[in-house]
């Protein structure tokens, strides 16, 4: 066995078990990794410089082959909701693993030593040992580099083992089918096989430090992005995919902090990771100038197409997935904050992309309102981004990130809460989804117009104009904002037929009543009286 790269002292690959692996290189330079994902012919070179590479049989999370191991310690502390948290077996864990190992003898690993949490008095230290050079390029790019004074001395708290050519049998794993990713917080280790998906990678670390810092430490997780403006104050954006928070916080005037995942403590919020993870498909220049010149080399794109022998990124096509990605290290947007840390929250943006067309494009809510929103996490997905969605569907995800929660959504959104009565925060909800008419029939709201409307908002000129209520929603829509034709304010006046979107409109209703039902024994009454009014204007 061989061993190459910067290893920290009385660090050996041995250390892991995996001594008999054929060779293992250390924190490997962006450029040496994308040398050998070349030379095993399993990347290219595009135009824009950047690394392309597929995913191969899976092009986003399996959530259904998630799993926590379930003792001692997680027991009575997890949320066993049976969707995104499946209880795992420990005894499974450790020849689980050891089979892993066996599939790597006299084969190259890569090793990458990186931490997480921007805030040094919550770093976490982690080791990500990959099968393949563009799995640890991508944990180079979205975990937070250590110095080489601090990789001399580098000890790791949590291990990733990254395995995609490995497939598990479910018989003998205990897994429900060949893929897997699996979390044990009692051993701080994390497999994943199976799958060469990265999000996997990151989206496990950002479930642990969603389990470790609101029980242990007090500090709020969130799924968001974050940027802070001249005066230190910073800007929270909630959204799922494909709402727009790596866009919408992507802000030419405002210092990036990050683009999803972030800790709110009693000085502020601060980044838990060190790169950005953007979706690309109908990517252009002009819609979003930041992400566009960050697709440079050193960045990572998966499962693009390209015009056809050339290496020209093809944007708009969609053939292998919707959900293209670009993965690169935040240092390739020019605007950043450094240290990733802003201050204590004014604004805080709840995005949703409602194809249904009818939410206001933007509103104001009580403290009520916003917590009846986060709780509710919604937005839709539309027609062609999954198999079988042939019309827009209502999507809810509890605190824009019920995938990833460990905890019971009532734990965050109480610290949420909590944190919005202490600061006197303005909470906003920002439809960025369709305007005039549901997907298929109205038109996505324009970015430039989205963007006027939070510009307007963090900039203190919705505060004094008049508000009008969302008769079924109840949610407060202002008459005018700078930039913003007047017209498209309230949703309904783009409608050609009214009694059309107060049909809509009702059915949506309906369907945020019928998801909270699950969360209603938690919630106040303040909460429950910020639910929409089923029946009204139908």
């Amino acid at each position: 066995m061989n061993e190459f790269g910067r290893k920290p002292k009385n660090s050996s690959i041995a250390d892991l078990g995996l001594g008999k692996v054929k060779a293992a290189y250390w924190n490997l330079e962006p450029a040496e990794l994308v040398e050998d994902t070349i030379l095993n012919g399993q990347g290219f070179l595009t135009n824009t410089g950047a690394l392309a590479i597929d995913t191969g049989e899976f092009t986003g999370r399996s959530p259904k082959d998630k799993f926590i191991v379930r003792d001692e310690q997680t027991e009575d502390t997890i949320w066993w909701d049976g969707s995104f948290n499946n209880a795992f077996s420990p005894a499974k864990v450790k020849p689980l693993m050891n089979r892993m190992k066996a599939y790597l003898m006299d084969r190259e690993v890569y090793v990458r030593d990186c931490y997480a949490c921007a805030d040094p008095e919550h770093r976490l230290n982690i080791r990500v040992v990959t099968e393949f050079p563009w799995s640890n390029m991508f944990a180079y790019n979205m975990f937070l580099r250590p110095t080489e004074d601090e990789l001399e001395d580098f000890e790791p708290e949590w291990t990733i083992l990254c395995v995609p050519g490995f497939e598990a049998d479910p018989e003998i794993d205990g897994t429900r089918q060949h893929n897997f990713s699996i979390l044990d917080f009692t051993n701080k280790l994390a497999l994943i096989g199976g799958s060469g998906y990265t999000g996997e990678i990151k989206k496990g670390i950002f479930t642990v430090l969603n389990y470790v810092l609101p029980q242990d430490r007090g500090v709020l997780s969130m799924h968001c992005s974050a940027n802070s403006g001249e005066d230190g104050d910073a800007a929270v954006f909630f959204g799922l995919s494909g709402t727009g928070k790596t866009t919408l916080s992507a802000d030419p005037n405002r210092r990036l902090i990050g683009d999803d995942e972030h800790g709110w403590t009693n000085k502020g919020v601060f980044n838990f990771e060190g790169g950005c993870y953007a979706k690309c498909i109908d990517l252009t220049e002009e819609k979003e100038p930041q992400i566009w010149k960050a697709i440079k080399f050193g960045a990572l794109l998966e499962n693009i197409e390209t015009f056809g022998a050339s290496s020209e990124v093809d944007f708009e096509n969609s053939e292998k997935t919707e959900n293209t990605r670009v993965s690169y290290p935040i240092y390739h947007i020019d605007n950043i904050a450094e240290p990733s840390m802003g201050g204590i929250p004014k604004n805080i943006f709840f995005l949703t992309a409602d194809a249904f067309g009818v939410l206001p494009p933007v509103s104001k809510l009580t403290p009520g309102q916003a917590m009846y929103h986060f709780i509710s996490g919604y937005t839709a997905k539309v027609a062609g981004t999954e198999a079988g969605v042939t019309e827009p569907q209502t999507t809810f995800s509890a605190c824009f990130g019920a995938p990833f929660l460990p905890l019971h959504p009532t734990k965050y959104a109480e610290m949420l809460g909590q944190k919005m009565k202490d600061h006197n925060v303005n909470i906003w909800l920002i439809n960025t989804g369709w305007s005039g008419g549901e997907y298929g029939v109205g038109s996505r709201i324009k970015l430039s117009y989205t963007r006027a409307m939070i510009t307007a908002a963090l900039t203190g000129k919705l505060d004094n104009v008049d508000f009008q209520e969302h008769e079924i929603f109840g949610l407060n829509m202002p008459t005018s904002c700078e930039g913003v034709p007047a017209d498209i304010l309230n949703p309904k006046n783009t409608w050609t037929d009214k009694v059309a979107y107060d049909k809509k409109a009702g059915a949506l209703a309906e369907s945020f009543v019928k998801n909270f039902e699950k969360f209603a024994a938690y919630a106040n009454d303040e909460i429950m009286a910020a639910a929409p009014r089923v029946g009204v204007g139908a």
